[in-house]
């Protein structure tokens, strides 16, 4: 169900590694961010938005991985936004997006996934800022709701997971210290923070959260193993070890 973690601000979180779906309320109508993950989930999402009655005019894609790529016909054929990168990134790599989702989850519409609409440049037809950024995946944005004090990060600053390096890149060190820096300058106006993955932060979690992250790169930047309570959960140690891979190359 949705929880209201703000004025006009709704979060559901689905059981697939704590994701979560985003509803937000703009002057024309609802906007909804990353909804998923499975179809279970979307059907269930598109049952508490029908009870808040207020029609969906838009959606919002953070970045071109399957699980935020996700739609329901429910929702409507409305506009989903998401950075030229993303969509760009996205559009490219649609068919494979389809087939992790179609093997990772259950009842996706697949063929919904990844259609997505460039920002015009002319304006963010989405209520906020965006914060635009290049780690984790090409076209990476978080919205800043600044007069309801909340931040939606994305995949950043989640309790449960590590900085995830984009594979495929060898720039992720860099991102990543850029990213921090302006997901800290947009949390000085945020109170409520909505990770992706993992439990929504509020007031001073929001600092520790931001101290977790920079802290797991400083210690790959220095070449030391981190000291970091996420990296008990043993599935982490892949995507670890991939980290260290791209920040030691000689190693």
């Amino acid at each position: 169900m949705l929880k209201q973690v703000a004025d006009g601000v709704w979060v559901r979180q689905s059981e697939w590694v704590w994701s979560n779906a985003t509803v937000v309320l703009g002057e024309d109508g609802l906007i909804l961010v990353d909804p998923g993950i499975d179809g279970s989930d979307l059907g269930q999402l598109a049952d508490d938005v029908e009870q808040l009655g207020v029609p969906v005019v838009a959606g919002f894609c953070t970045h071109p991985h399957w699980d935020h790529l996700l739609w329901h016909s429910r929702f409507g054929d409305v506009p989903r936004y998401a950075t030229p990168g993303c969509v760009q990134t996205a559009t490219a790599a649609r068919e494979r997006a389809q087939a992790m989702a179609a093997e990772s989850a259950s009842g996706i519409p697949l063929e919904l996934i990844g259609l997505l609409t460039p920002l015009p440049a002319d304006g963010v037809p989405v209520p906020g800022q965006i914060v635009e950024h290049e780690a984790h995946a090409v076209g990476h944005a978080a919205i800043l709701l600044a007069d309801r004090g909340v931040l939606l990060a994305g995949d950043m600053l989640s309790d449960v997971l590590i900085p995830l390096f984009d594979p495929r890149r060898t720039d992720q060190l860099d991102a990543y210290e850029t990213a921090l820096d302006r997901l800290t300058e947009a949390a000085q106006h945020a109170n409520v923070l909505v990770p992706g993955h993992g439990a929504v932060a509020e007031g001073p979690e929001l600092a520790a959260r931001l101290a977790a992250d920079r802290a797991y790169v400083d210690a790959l930047r220095r070449g030391e193993d981190p000291a970091d309570v996420r990296l008990e959960q043993d599935w982490l140690a892949g995507p670890h070890q991939s980290n260290l891979k791209q920040a030691r190359p000689s190693g």
